[in-house]
């Protein structure tokens, strides 16, 4: 199909993502269409990476519940026409299309001496294959994820799943909704997402409109909120763009935590974290853009009246503090994730890999039922694993998968700083348990 130029569609994830995140890439598709350049094909091939997204997904119920150990269900006849009786207003849904991967380019700069192992034949695989593949397919989400496109959905979920009790008045909604949009507008994340032209406050209408709400009206005004249900179902719209936020929402945790702190700390700080989110959130900077980047999103958070910057210092405005915390608060449960893991590598550094990831897991259970966390990805052991890849990666661990403890330690000192005393609480007493 290669060789006569048909344009081929495949779904390089492999599956259906049910928490709403991008899923690591399955590599067979990218390495088969690798081994037919190989082959000697005389076409230039160039992958588009494409986003999709919706303010409805009918089958994310569906999807908490497989989360949850129940067996998917095999599309039949019934299982369609019992969809055909909930047709109704579902919103919008949108298709972006990426920065597209010219294949030769990218193997050009990747490996210039490929064409020598150009086999009519395709009885070779190189050694620089595997990695190559990988390189590309993590190129690949990253600029899939570069595509988002940010609805009235997906800016709502995010802002009252960032509610301790996943309620908001109208007013503060519609204030922290105009926060996001702000962020996105004034400091782009991408050349490639997109965003939505009207108010916040006719975003917020929008999204009401959708039924997915509950909506209870005071003397002082209306309160929207979600009942248990529909916050584990939000979580999956909150996913499908919480890597646009991270790094300001990490930035407004830390300053949540320490008040007042100067701009190098900031910088310092997310240099520190910002490589486990890339891994796992598939972000597009290198880490020489950070210090730049950190500047520019300080800068809009003082533009909103969030915070103040006097000389290198960065101080919160006590008066917008509510707007600071959920903010920070997006990024929160994945700091947990990690705070668990890096502290537990640090008090039994004499544990395996496998056993740090099992141990992680049914910490963040614990720490998930005592806290009320519902997101389905807080305690997936895929999300640890991935973690401990990293780790690897950035020296925390060495070869054989021990823990370094002179980086190890600064870490998990950091991560314990910019949670919640509650919850950093419940971890250490979690950590004691283990250990014993």
């Amino acid at each position: 199909m290669f060789a006569k130029g048909y344009s081929v569609e495949y779904f390089s994830e492999g599956g259906r993502s049910r928490t709403g995140r991008l899923l690591p890439a399955k590599t067979g598709m990218l390495a088969m269409t690798i081994q037919a350049m190989l082959r000697g094909l005389n076409r230039p091939v160039t992958l588009v990476p494409v986003y999709i997204g919706y303010e409805h997904v009918m089958e994310v119920g569906t999807y908490a519940k497989e989360l949850r150990g129940k067996r998917k269900e095999k599309e039949n006849a019934g299982l369609v026409l019992r969809t055909l009786r909930k047709l109704r207003n579902f919103g919008q849904g949108y298709v972006n299309f990426g920065e597209p991967i010219p294949l030769n380019q990218f193997l050009n700069e990747t490996v210039p001496q490929w064409t020598q192992d150009i086999d009519p034949m395709g009885e070779s695989k190189p050694q620089w294959m595997t990695p190559t593949v990988n390189k590309l397919a993590t190129r690949m989400m990253t600029h899939i994820n570069d595509a988002a496109a940010v609805n009235a959905m997906t800016l709502c979920a995010t802002a009252l799943l960032a509610s301790r009790q996943r309620a908001l008045a109208r007013d503060n909604l519609i204030k922290q909704v105009d926060c996001y949009l702000s962020l996105l507008r004034n400091v782009p994340y991408s050349a490639t997402s997109t965003l939505p032209s009207e108010s916040a406050e006719k975003l917020v209408e929008h999204a009401e409109s959708l039924d997915k709400f509950v909506v209870e009206t005071d003397t002082m005004g209306d309160i929207i909120s979600l009942d248990r249900n529909q916050s584990i179902l939000m979580t999956y719209y909150r996913n499908n763009i919480i890597h646009l936020l991270a790094l300001p929402s990490l930035i407004a945790q830390l300053l949540i935590r320490q008040q007042s702190v100067s701009l190098e700390k900031v910088q310092a700080t997310v240099a520190q974290i910002y490589p486990f989110l890339k891994q796992e959130l598939f972000l597009r900077f290198e880490a020489e853009e950070l210090n730049d980047l950190v500047l520019r999103y300080v800068a809009e958070l003082a533009r909103q009246g969030l915070v103040t910057v006097e000389g290198k210092t960065v101080t919160l405005n006590q008066a917008q503090t509510q707007v600071l915390m959920l903010l920070g608060r997006i990024i929160s449960e994945t700091l947990q994730r990690y705070a668990i893991a890096l502290n537990l590598l640090v008090s039994c550094p004499h544990l395996g890999k496998a056993e740090l990831e099992e141990k992680s897991q049914e910490v963040a259970q614990r720490l998930g039922r005592l806290h009320g966390i519902n997101a389905p990805e807080f305690f997936d052991k895929g999300v640890f694993a991935s973690l401990f890849v990293t780790l690897q990666e950035q020296g925390y661990l060495d070869d054989q998968g021990r823990c370094v403890l002179e980086t190890a330690k600064p870490l998990s000192r950091q991560l314990y700083a910019l949670i919640y005393p509650e919850v950093r609480m419940t971890i250490q007493e979690s950590l004691c348990q283990v250990d014993a």
